[in-house]
């Protein structure tokens, strides 16, 4: 071997020493991080997750007035098979009845047809006529049950009376309570439902335009209704 050969062969071994000495040194210092010092403090260990207190499936028995300026009636109706025009009506009031016998508990709703909006005048006013809501002839409409039964650990259905142009048909009302919150000393409390339903416009006499939009052969609903609710309980007790 040439002295230029041994040369490189020397110059390539040195390199290779001082790499594996500072992979070592490397692997130590990783090794002396990795271990926990028995002078250091232990992190706390960690809090169990404190379990979500369950709400009570129904508020405390008792009388509930719906508050009018926090209760919204919304409904969805199909337009032309495939559309869905929204709206709400801005009155609704009534009362909702808790009891711990379910066939007592009750609701009883009356809104006002008048006011209707859909965020179209021109659209509203067709509502408000003969052909629909008929507002002139039934100011109000209205929805009265009593007695529920649970479908679910927080949801239950009421099958009531739901009174539209003087028709009266059974519409099945599935809610949830939502919960109770207090208002300043001396208020009652306040409680929060949430409600939904299905019907059929056709059923209440809303027939103008069934035809056209829907053919001959619908038979399911075709309105969907939403309702959230604020109702006050029982003034407190003095």
């Amino acid at each position: 071997m040439g002295r230029k050969n041994r040369g490189n062969t020397i110059l390539n071994n040195t390199i290779l020493n001082k790499a594996f000495n500072l992979f070592e040194i490397g692997a130590l210092l990783i090794g002396i991080w990795a271990v926990p010092s028995t002078n250091a403090a232990a992190d706390p260990p960690a809090e169990p997750a404190q379990e979500k207190a369950e709400a009570p499936a129904l508020p405390p028995p008792g009388t509930y007035k719906i508050d009018p300026i926090h209760s919204f009636a919304y409904f969805g109706a199909v337009h032309g098979f495939v559309g869905l025009v929204r709206g709400r009506f801005d009155k609704v009031t009534g009362t909702i009845t808790v009891s711990q016998d379910l066939a007592a508990c009750g609701v009883d709703v009356t809104i006002d047809t008048y006011s209707i909006n859909t965020q179209w005048s021109e659209r509203d006013d067709d509502l408000r006529s003969p052909a629909y809501f008929d507002v002139i002839k039934f100011p109000t409409m209205a929805y009265h049950g009593r007695g529920i039964r649970r479908v679910s650990e927080d949801t239950w259905t009421l099958d009531g009376s739901l009174t539209i142009r003087g028709v009266t048909k059974v519409v099945p009302l599935t809610f949830t309570y939502k919960g109770l919150f207090h208002h300043p000393p001396g208020e009652p409390a306040r409680a929060a439902f949430h409600g939904s339903a299905a019907t059929k416009r056709d059923d209440f006499g809303m027939t103008r335009d069934s035809l056209r939009e829907f053919g001959p052969h619908l038979t399911g609903p075709d309105v969907e209704i939403e309702i959230d609710v604020e109702a006050d309980g029982p003034p407190p007790a003095k």
